[in-house]
């Protein structure tokens, strides 16, 4: 018979450590007590989150978004010499419904503002609430870009017709794709919103996601401008 004695493990928060007080929850809501979320830039790794440092994944959502810019820097250059270099250019007319799609994303980043305050507020059903009115009004954005493409195809421009609609598609296209990205990280926060409030996983995801919410935005603005000028 063994004649030391084995600890028994503790198995409450109070019987881990009671003398140590921990910074309660603000407006709990019926969330965990006495959790250290690690929300920090080198906070403690939490089980139920990220344990990459928030400064590290804020420089690389920048890192990400030089590399998208350098993308359409590219077809943008590209696009440019061929115009410049005659050919069978042929003037591609824009669909008016790409002017409502850019209100539509523009007020889509003014509803993610709203959510980003609704957690600062720290009301969690409003944050998530305006998350989803944030997806629909990017499903609504995807979903004008489509029409403008179905109307161009009717009236005979496509993309191997002639450089300029090539330009049209293309240049749309690709940030339409990168947008998606956008919502599949909008659709994130909408799923773990409580946790997050909860602080059970770190609210940079919700930081990062807006960053590049609102790239997408800007992004969009000057390939309008884009197509403006070398359509």
């Amino acid at each position: 018979m063994a004649t030391g004695t084995l600890s028994k493990a503790p198995h409450t928060a109070s019987e881990v450590d009671s003398s140590t007080p921990q910074p309660a929850l603000k407006d709990l809501g019926g969330g965990p007590r006495g959790f250290d979320p690690g929300g920090g830039d080198s906070g403690p790794w939490n089980p139920m989150g990220w344990n990459t440092p928030a400064a590290a994944t804020r420089a690389g959502i920048y890192v990400a978004l030089t590399s998208v810019s350098m993308l359409f820097i590219s077809l943008a250059s590209i696009f440019a010499w061929r115009r410049h270099a005659g050919g069978n250019w042929v003037r591609t007319p824009l669909p008016p419904v790409l002017y409502l799609n850019t209100v539509v994303l523009l007020a889509s980043s003014g509803t993610l503002q709203l959510a980003r305050r609704a957690l600062t507020h720290d009301h969690a059903r409003a944050f998530r609430s305006w998350l989803y009115v944030t997806l629909g009004l990017g499903l609504a954005f995807l979903a004008g870009q489509w029409l403008a493409w179905r109307k161009l195809l009717a009236a005979g421009f496509y993309l191997a017709g002639n450089p300029s609609s090539a330009l049209f598609y293309v240049v749309t296209g690709a940030h339409a794709l990168h947008l998606v990205g956008g919502l599949v990280a909008l659709l994130y926060l909408a799923a773990h919103a409580r946790e997050i409030r909860w602080g059970l996983r770190r609210d940079t995801a919700v930081e990062v996601t807006s960053i590049y919410w609102h790239f997408m935005d800007a992004l969009w603005i000057c390939l309008l401008g884009l197509l403006l000028v070398l359509r």
